[in-house]
């Protein structure tokens, strides 16, 4: 599997929202009555291992919802994951992956200054985290993709459809 298999499901019972949210462009999901998500009620998260990756549901959909280009919603569906663990790495890896989604998110807002700030933080956060986690931590090869993250971010001219995606074995 590489990175152009974006299009692998890692939560495949996960129905994708309607519309990608981007602010000022569409019904914001949670607040609007148009929104997506509206009065959806939010679940209460185990605080799961970073080894049992494979079942902790709000990581997989929010690495389905980014891969898909669901930026706002992933970010959200991480921000959960980011409350419930008590792990200071994985709050770190899980917080460096939210602003990378946020990265993305300014991009398709059309704020490329954003994307950049955005980017260089949230792979400070991963390359921080490296030195104290395992080469592929929660399924995901870190360092390859903060790598590849940060030539996004840098880049002169990034395109939201260009962003990396996230590939887990």
């Amino acid at each position: 599997m590489t990175a152009a298999d974006h299009h692998v499901r890692y939560a495949p019972t996960l129905v994708l929202p309607a519309y990608a949210f981007v602010p000022g462009r569409a019904p914001h999901p949670t607040r609007d009555p148009r929104g997506h998500s509206f009065q959806a009620v939010p679940r209460a998260l185990p605080d799961l291992a970073p080894e049992r990756w494979r079942a902790n549901a709000a990581w997989l959909a929010g690495v389905d919802l980014y891969n898909h280009g669901f930026a706002w919603e992933a970010h959200e569906a991480w921000e959960a994951l980011w409350r419930a663990t008590r792990d200071p790495d994985q709050k770190r890896f899980v917080q460096g992956l939210i602003q990378c989604a946020a990265a993305a998110l300014k991009l398709a807002a059309e704020s490329p200054a954003g994307c950049a700030r955005l980017a260089r933080l949230g792979t400070d956060k991963l390359d921080e985290v490296a030195t104290r986690i395992p080469p592929r931590y929660m399924g995901l090869e870190h360092a390859r993709f903060s790598a590849e993250f940060r030539r996004f971010g840098a880049a002169t001219a990034p395109e939201f459809r260009s962003r990396p995606r996230l590939v887990l074995e």
